[in-house]
């Protein structure tokens, strides 16, 4: 048993293991058995005489393997150097420095403290209370993703990180129980997957479109997103099939356009929605539109003539041919869920969704909203 030992056995077992001893061999040497030694050293730490008895488990570095860095960064050996010399990866050694001053602030029995107090546990939950609680709240409950939050805090907020939390901390606070204070009901704002994938293999049901453009024929400049002004689009289909809402999406901004049907989704409904929608955007922002082969754009050379702008068509089953506008139905699908009826959103609903989709920060644009992109991109064309 540990009382046993004497006051001088215990601090040389102790020593031993701040000298990076192993349990056994300091069993061995003290004579008692590893049981002793891992209640002595191992734990919580404590402090003697100001000074923390504490050795970190395997794989973490010891106070000798921080009194070695000391040392070597006195003398001006690099840290992969030091790194060989302790057998570790020269990026451990590197973040270990660079959490501790630098070479010419680093201490080994201060970077050694500062190391088992970050190790105490449990600790403060970050989200608890004050603005950012209140600010993660209020963006989920406009449906941002933890990512999207945790990206625009830090553009939001350059020079305060007490602002600034990651998207796991959102995630655990959410769902971990006692490691946050956000409301357990927020989860329901998350954007959900798919429950099922459409197979690749499916026969193709549909009749084809007369005189169709394939995307193969598009502009080289719409590939690579440099020119705004190139749209794709596509239908959401409510309940039963008795509803729809068009969507377009810029490709270069992920500014969206939402198009209200509420007479349904004929060609000739749907080719007044888009001409009504793009015919009030400024020449530049109004390029072409990339579209799926679905029979509700069967009347695309009347549009074309009409408006001048050009109708591509992606391949039978080739969503990723129109991978924004793909992202942007699913988003969309938190506001409007799968089997909704669609028709319940007039068009002033439908304008205070594309709204809030234009204001949410999006990942693929360094989380910049698509209505600031755009304001940009004009700022750039005009």
């Amino acid at each position: 048993m540990t009382r046993q030992l004497t006051n001088q056995q215990r601090q040389q077992a102790r020593k031993m293991r701040r000298e990076g001893k192993t349990v056994r061999e300091t069993a061995v040497a003290i004579g008692c058995s590893l049981r002793t030694v891992k209640r002595l050293t191992h734990g919580h730490g404590r402090r003697e005489s100001g000074f923390i008895v504490w050795s970190p488990g395997p794989g973490y570095l010891s106070l000798a393997d921080r009194e070695e860095i000391s040392r070597g960064l006195s003398v001006g050996d690099t840290l992969r150097a030091i790194a060989g010399r302790l057998r570790r990866s020269p990026s451990t050694i590197s973040r270990e420095v660079a959490a501790n001053g630098g070479r010419a602030q680093y201490r080994a029995v201060k970077a050694h403290h500062v190391a088992y107090d970050r190790s105490r546990r449990p600790k403060k939950a970050k989200l608890c209370a004050g603005l950012l609680l209140d600010t993660v709240e209020k963006w989920l409950e406009q449906w941002w993703s933890p990512q999207e939050i945790a990206r625009r805090l830090r553009l939001e907020y350059p020079k305060d990180s007490t602002m600034w939390v990651s998207h796991e901390t959102v995630y655990a606070s959410l769902f971990v129980q006692g490691r946050g204070e956000l409301r357990r009901e927020l989860h329901r704002c998350l954007r959900t997957g798919r429950a099922s994938r459409r197979s690749r293999t499916e026969i193709e049901h549909r009749g084809k479109i007369p005189n169709m453009v394939m995307i193969s024929e598009r502009p080289a400049e719409v590939e690579d997103r440099a020119v705004p002004g190139h749209w794709e689009g596509d239908l959401i289909i409510g309940k039963a099939g008795r509803s729809a809402v068009g969507t377009l999406v810029e490709r270069s901004s992920r500014f969206l356009m939402l198009l209200h049907l509420p007479d349904g989704r004929t060609a000739e409904k749907v080719n007044e929605a888009m001409m009504k929608a793009i015919t009030d955007l400024p020449a530049e922002l109004a390029r072409s539109i990339t579209w799926d082969q679905g029979k509700e754009l069967s009347s695309h050379v009347s549009f074309t003539v009409d408006t001048g702008i050009p109708v591509y068509f992606c391949d039978p089953h080739s969503p990723w041919q129109r991978g924004s506008n793909e992202n942007t139905n699913g988003l969309l699908r938190q506001y409007m869920p799968k089997g909704a009826d669609l028709s319940v959103f007039d068009a002033e609903d439908l304008a205070d969704i594309a709204a809030s989709l234009n204001d949410r920060p999006r990942k693929t644009l360094g989380f910049m909203k698509p209505s600031e992109r755009l304001a940009e991109l004009v700022a750039m064309t005009g």
